[in-house]
């Protein structure tokens, strides 16, 4: 089983937080679906269209920029190209690009998953985070969504924002659950170099919110979703069961996708062997350019080790964790005597559980980085 990921590069404005590809220029959009097809048509008698795609993931920038006949052309050329029996085909979009009809034309494209970027309710939030989009707007788009028949709807929070009360965040997370959302993707605050807030941090003007503050969030957005039969599966993805997200899920399994679109990323791995990963460059000019010589970045191969090594960051962070079997007979892994000593203190702690699987308590999941650093640097 495999996947494909189409980032979509165009915004309306820069919010202040975001370090992915993006452009704000309006004029290109046609000539950017164009380009895309043509780099899924350039996958046509390759191996890499013998894997059966079940999930295909439309994010950005913002997918719902597009339009439902801009987005036709473009499903269409992967069905086409690819071997397709897709279970899960989801879109991003922003509350300002909603309206009823829009929803319905996605549902008669086949889009199945609709991921709602909300962030938050608070006016002042959503002017510090530089939002496109107003508290109204994304009670109205939450509305529509809730009502709309797909098959599962995910929204997206953002906590440990500099000066958030935890009254606040209760507040977002309480009127989130009025919408009875299937899914919840929330996230803590990263500042990063090269955004808006990361220039503020450097000039001394923003200070991030301290790490106990940010635990406290983290720990109240659990409890709340968990009480309304929201669970945690991945660090930072809740949901109802039977709603989680597969494609994600594939990233944290080491399943093959592809990924097209200015800036996206690739893996694929066949057998024992080394993997490769390779990206686009995060380019809309040389991508919309007749001559693609050089769009693809250098491909990187990764070794059963470094795998082992992405598999524990990554299957820790899950609720599953990771089952030591996989980890001998896909990996070649083996624990050694200082890891599990390790292992056996932190559960003694009642941070990480160990049976024939290693997962980590919601306890342990507060600390999961530190816990996961450790745990591979003592190889």
């Amino acid at each position: 089983m495999s996947g494909i990921y189409l980032h979509i590069p165009f915004c309306k404005q820069a919010c202040s937080y975001c370090d992915f590809y993006f452009v704000t220029r309006k004029g290109e959009r046609d000539a950017f679906v164009d380009s895309l097809i043509k780099e899924i048509r350039s996958y046509s008698n390759t191996g890499y269209v013998e894997e059966k795609i079940e999930t295909l993931y439309v994010g950005g920038g913002t997918p719902s920029l597009l339009s439902p006949e801009q987005l036709e052309r473009v499903f269409t050329a992967v069905r086409n190209t690819f071997d397709t029996d897709i279970k899960e085909l989801t879109i991003e979009m922003n509350p300002d690009d909603v309206s009823q009809e829009y929803l319905e034309e996605l549902r008669k494209l086949g889009v199945n998953r609709a991921s709602m970027g909300v962030q938050s309710f608070n006016p002042d939030l959503l002017r510090f985070m530089n939002r496109a989009h107003n508290r109204q707007e994304a009670l109205k788009s939450l509305e529509l969504l809730s009502k709309s028949g797909f098959q599962t709807f995910t929204v997206d929070l953002i906590y440990g924002n500099p000066g958030q009360s935890l009254e606040e965040l209760e507040k977002d997370i309480r009127e989130l659950l009025n919408f009875n959302p299937l899914h919840v993707s929330a996230y803590s605050l990263t500042i990063e170099s090269g955004t808006r807030l990361g220039k503020q941090v450097e000039l001394g003007r923003l200070a991030p919110p301290e790490d106990d503050k940010v635990a406290d969030h983290f720990k109240l957005l659990n409890e709340l979703l968990c009480d309304a039969g929201i669970h945690r599966y991945e660090v930072s993805n809740y949901s109802k069961p039977g709603h989680e997200a597969i494609h994600n899920s594939n990233y944290w399994k080491h399943r093959n996708y592809l990924g097209m679109g200015p800036g996206a990323h690739s893996f694929w791995w066949e057998g024992n062997n080394d993997a490769t990963r390779w990206n686009n460059k995060a380019d809309l000019r040389k991508y919309l350019s007749d001559d693609r010589e050089g769009l693809e970045e250098e491909k990187d191969t990764l070794s059963l080790e470094q795998l082992a090594e992405e598999r524990i960051m990554m299957g820790l962070r899950t609720r599953e964790g990771i089952r030591k079997n996989e980890m001998k007979d896909r990996y070649n892994y083996e624990f050694n005597d200082r890891q599990l000593n390790y292992l056996e203190k932190r559960e003694s702690e009642a941070k990480v559980q160990v049976d024939d699987s290693i997962t980590l308590t919601d306890k342990g999941i507060a600390i999961a980085d530190a816990i996961i650093l450790d745990l591979i640097t003592m190889r």
